[in-house]
Parts: C-alpha cells; structure tokens; sequence
C-alpha cells in the first residue's frame, strides 16, 4: 500500500544514497593536494589501468618520476629497489617489471644524450643512445612476484655506460629519453 509519505520519501532517500563525487572522496583523501591535480592524477591513473590498449606513450615528467635518482637523496642501499618501484608506481599495468635501472644523473644530460649516434642495445633492441660520461646506477632484478605490491626485487649499483632509448613528444616538440635498456659496466669501474 502506497502512502504520499512513501512516495514522497523513496526520492528523497534514493537521492540521499547516491554515492559521494570523485572530488569530495579524494578531497577526504588527499586533503593538502589541489583539487585539480588530484583529480587528474587520479583520472589518468583510472585510464591507464583500464585501458585495453597500448600504455600511454613516455613523457618527460613519467621518464624523471621512473628512471631518475634524485640527487638529494642517498644513492643506494638495500631497499631503493623495492621501496621506489612501488612508491613510483613502476609496472605494467600490476604485473611485476623484470628489471628495471635507476639512474643518478640530470634528465638534461639524459635528453642531451637522445643527440647522440645510435648504438646497439641488448635484447634485441637496436637503436640505443649511450651517455658521454660514465654514471652510476641501480639495476633492480625481479627476485619474486608476478603481481603489485607483492614484486620483491634485488638492487646491484652499477657504474658505466647508460644505453637509453629516445622518441619524440608531440605536446613539447622535443625528442625525450624513453626507456633505459642497460649499464655498460666498464671493468675495475665499481
């Protein structure tokens, strides 16, 4: 039986139930970030997940986030493998990366090095760029995990030659570092 308070009321509560917007959950969330960023973070990071297609093509700000050891910070020490690649985001789509290189150098010599003449890279990769000068690094090998969070990985410093790939980025018209492909150890240099 149908009451004008129940017909009344059932919009009003359906209303009430709607779930909250993005911006009021992520505002609880991330309280001190803008809401505009946190927004667009959250919605990039949404696509990227969900996407059936290919990733995002690299850009200079996910390059520096994923390959760049700030200078500021302690070069190397037992945990920067395992506690960068999470706190970086660094997978392909939740499956665990196999190896991965950090790099203690500027992004502007990297993007220098795009510059340079094409060397041969390993896995079968054949257009590489190798840095003038040799630098240091970190090479983090996939040890356990198939799956985010639980990828565990080992950290090897590394000094040498770093071989980079390069591609152009439409948005800034500059051709960016793209991916590291390895360190060319350079014997007696540890």
């Amino acid at each position: 039986m149908k009451t004008l308070l129940t017909m009344q009321s059932l919009p009003l509560l359906l209303l009430l139930l709607q779930p909250l917007p993005l911006q009021v959950l992520m505002q609880r969330r991330f309280p001190s970030m803008p809401d505009d960023v946190r927004t667009e973070e959250f919605e990039e990071f949404v696509d990227e997940l969900y996407s059936t297609g290919p990733t995002k093509p690299p850009t200079k700000k996910i390059f520096q986030n994923h390959f760049i050891i700030p200078t500021v910070l302690p070069f190397y020490n037992e945990y920067h493998c395992n506690w960068d690649l999470k706190i970086r985001h660094v997978h392909d789509r939740f499956s665990c990366r196999k190896e991965h290189f950090f790099l203690l150098v500027s992004y502007e010599e990297l993007q220098k090095t795009c510059s340079s003449k094409f060397v041969a890279c390993r896995n079968g990769v054949r257009r590489c760029h190798k840095t003038e000068r040799i630098i240091e690094g970190v090479y983090c090998k996939l040890t356990r995990g198939i799956r985010m969070p639980e990828c565990t990985y080992e950290g090897f410093p590394k000094k040498g030659y770093a071989l980079i790939t390069c591609r152009w980025q439409d948005d800034i018209g500059e051709i960016i570092p793209e991916h590291v492909n390895d360190i060319l150890e350079i014997p007696g240099k540890h």
